[in-house]
């Protein structure tokens, strides 16, 4: 078997270890973006590429808002009840 294909199965052997910093952060948008693509296609009746598109940026984006105002409530809450 070569090396590189070696490497790539070597890969799914051990669990992504998922942190708090910003590389963790940065593997949440091409899940959100998966996840917008795969709603939309299965909600839009008729898939025209323009509005599909649309309709999943506008999805995509709501998401990461929702969640980013969601972490910074959720911080506000933890310090509130920490200090």
């Amino acid at each position: 078997m070569p090396f590189i294909a070696t490497t790539i199965l070597a890969n799914f052997t051990v669990p992504e270890r998922i942190t708090v910093d910003p590389k963790s952060i940065l593997l949440l948008l091409p899940l959100v973006a998966a996840i917008a693509v795969v709603y939309k296609a299965t909600k839009i009746p008729t898939i025209k590429p323009a509005h599909f598109l649309k309709e999943s940026a506008i999805l995509f984006g709501s998401i990461v808002i929702f969640m980013a105002v969601t972490a910074l409530v959720l911080c506000v809450f933890a310090w509130i009840v920490t200090e």
